[in-house]
């Protein structure tokens, strides 16, 4: 069985025996938190089959929903019918949305993604199949839109996923109540988020869509809403517990009878029952929580720990912490001294030091420290200031980059790499590159030769940032190419044991005594969760297979350039001096491929090394407001085990 990544949490709100009412205190629509997606993915199916099953009046309306969202969901419906366990042919299907213009032959289409997915592997019947039809000549939209309105309306089920700014379908910002299914106009933001499926390429992506408007949707007799992984957190909180505005168009759902949100950890990681648990339940007080608890109380009365007073607890529901743990000053002191140990300027234990509070042994020294990035820049965005402290101290520290991350390169960066060995006299291949970049067909994998060049664009780039703080390239920069990326597009193949196994060879190969890898479940593309997972992998069948060095291994865990730990879970937060902030900077300018014009930027504007900076700045200011010694910026870092 395909094992998750499963973040380390300790404490919490304990939800045996809790009322439901108690549970969902605070949501306007009750939300169901699930570990992570699939496990949420196989509950709503168990919900649509047993509805299908249970139908028995004429035929089962379902509205469904495209985009990576789904996904889980409709690979789950698809195995059960094929065990039998559900069939559709008494079944009618309604989509949401689609582009326009778009005929439904185009790969970008929801039409062919919806079939791709999930129509052409079950048994539905193509006339009980209705997506708006993206082909229709304009002077007849308007009332086509009337008639798939009326089409549309009262459906039996409903499931939608929801987007970063609580999107459903096409409705954003500014949709109201009132709206039915109509034509919009996609803004310039809406566009860059959908240009991935039309080659990065803005100007090929259609300016238009036909939505389902939220009145068409609050006419379904039930509604369930999707959400995965921590980019979608603040819209979960907005949704469901927020006020129902047109600025959150998901949140105007709050006013129909039957709705429910399914959502995963991360997703629901801004919710107050995540949050603030104390405030919805008795709660399991281990120190980490503690810890939690208190750093949510200095936020809350903005004063640093060892200033909260009797009466700051008193006043914000933390008196269980009083009850169970004594005098608040006692607690202050204990989580001050706790927080304090996390911070430490030696990541790999400092040598011949008394190591019982440090977050890293001082033995063996030096350690062997094996890095894994993701992408090629993910390494020195992440953790670059304390993989130049590890170089600077001595200790033996391996890169692992394990996709070539090709996909991520401009096509204008690849021609002006040829251009410049052109006028260097290596070869005039120009009009042979661009020959090749004019030949891709929007969302068709990228042709292999391109894919190769920027492969290799990559690489060079890793290896300038790495020399830049002395590791020697050749050597202790390895570059693994993972196979499952190597699909020519942002649809990635299934992890396999193939890439297990080249992640095992290097591991067998260096033998570390720490290991640095990504934590996020938050990239907007899932690479970094698929690499985590398979390097966590080959770690559990080597100790399985009786490695006994697996036995001193530890794991760390960083965060990328979209979220950061919280403050709470820390295990290992190391301080950066301004010249290793530069030095850190310096070498993500070496990643050229990637700055300015980096086709995956998400909806944050600022470059990865603004990111970067802002990031641990910002960390450095919360431990500086919590009463600890100021700094420039600070890293933070989980123990896996």
């Amino acid at each position: 069985m395909e094992r998750h990544l499963e973040l380390p949490y300790e404490g919490g709100l304990i939800e045996k025996d809790l009322p439901a009412g108690m549970l969902h205190t605070y949501e306007k629509i009750w939300t169901n938190v699930y570990q992570e997606s699939r496990v949420a993915s196989y509950k709503i199916a168990d919900i649509i089959i047993d509805a299908i099953n249970a139908h028995t009046d004429g035929l089962f309306r379902l509205g469904l929903t495209t985009g990576s969202t789904p996904v889980s969901l409709y690979n789950e419906l698809s195995r059960r019918h094929a065990k039998g366990l559900v069939s559709f042919k008494n079944v009618e299907v309604v989509s949401i949305d689609e582009y326009y213009p778009s005929s439904k032959e185009e790969m970008q289409s929801r039409n062919h993604r919806l079939h791709e997915a999930l129509l052409d592997k079950v048994d539905i019947l193509k006339e009980n199949v209705h997506i708006p039809d993206g082909s229709i000549p304009q002077e007849k939209l308007t009332e086509y839109c009337q008639s798939f309105d009326a089409l549309a309306r009262g459906l039996d089920f409903l499931v939608i996923g929801v987007g970063e700014q609580g999107q459903v379908g096409f409705n954003e910002a500014g949709s109201n109540e009132k709206t039915r299914t109509r034509t919009v106009r996609l803004s310039y933001a809406s566009r860059k988020r959908q240009a991935s499926n039309f080659g990065h390429d803005i100007s090929k992506t259609p300016d238009k869509a036909i939505t389902m408007g939220i009145s068409t949707m609050l006419s379904a007799k039930r509604i369930i809403l999707m959400a995965w992984g921590e980019s979608k957190a603040a819209a979960v909180k907005a949704i469901a517990e927020g006020e129902a505005t047109p600025a959150c168009p998901a949140s105007l759902l709050q006013r129909h009878d039957h709705i429910s949100f399914y959502v995963d950890d991360a997703a629901a990681s801004l919710l107050t029952r995540s949050e603030a648990p104390w405030l919805v339940g008795p709660c399991d007080w281990t120190p980490k929580f503690v810890r939690k608890a208190v750093v949510w109380l200095c936020q809350t009365v903005h004063k640093p720990i060892l200033k909260l007073t009797e009466k700051d607890y008193l006043d914000n529901n933390l008196d269980c912490l009083l009850e169970q743990f004594g005098t608040y000053n006692k607690i202050n002191i204990d989580v001050f001294n706790d927080l304090q140990h996390t911070i430490s300027g030696w990541p790999g234990g400092k040598p011949n030091a008394d190591d019982s509070t440090r977050p890293v042994s001082a033995k063996p020294y030096p350690k062997t420290v094996l890095i894994f990035s993701p992408h090629p820049d993910d390494d020195v965005i992440s953790m670059g200031g304390t993989f130049i402290r590890l170089v600077s101290q001595g200790h033996n520290v391996h890169v692992a980059y394990e996709t070539s991350g090709n996909v991520a390169v401009h096509d204008d960066v690849v021609l002006q790499h040829i251009d410049a060995a052109a006028q260097l006299g290596y070869g005039d291949r120009f009009d042979d590159v661009k020959a090749i970049v004019d030949s891709k067909v929007p969302g068709e994998p990228e042709p292999r030769a391109l894919l190769d060049i920027k492969g290799a664009i990559r690489r060079s780039e890793a290896r300038g940032a790495v020399r830049s703080f002395g590791l020697d390239d050749k050597h202790n920069a390895h570059f693994l190419n993972l196979p499952f990326y190597e699909s020519g597009g942002i649809k990635k193949m299934p992890r396999t044991q193939a890439d297990v196994d080249i992640i095992k060879q290097l591991v067998l190969e260096l033998k570390p005594h720490m290991v640095f890898m990504a934590g996020d479940l938050a990239d907007p593309h899932g690479t970094h969760r698929v690499c985590t997972e398979a390097a966590i992998e080959a770690l559990r069948q080597l100790k399985e297979e009786g490695q006994p060095w697996m036995d001193d291994l530890h794991v760390w865990l960083y965060r990328g350039a979209w979220m950061e730990w919280e403050i709470g879970r820390v295990d290992m937060a190391v301080p950066l001096s301004p010249e290793e902030v530069i030095k850190k900077r310096h070498a993500i300018f070496r990643h050229l491929s990637q700055k300015d014009i980096v086709p995956f930027p998400g909806e944050d504007p600022r470059e990865f090394w603004q990111r970067a900076e802002d990031r641990t700045a910002n960390t450095a200011r919360l431990y500086d407001e919590l009463g600890m010694a100021e700094y420039q910026a600070i890293e933070v870092f989980l123990k896996l085990y």
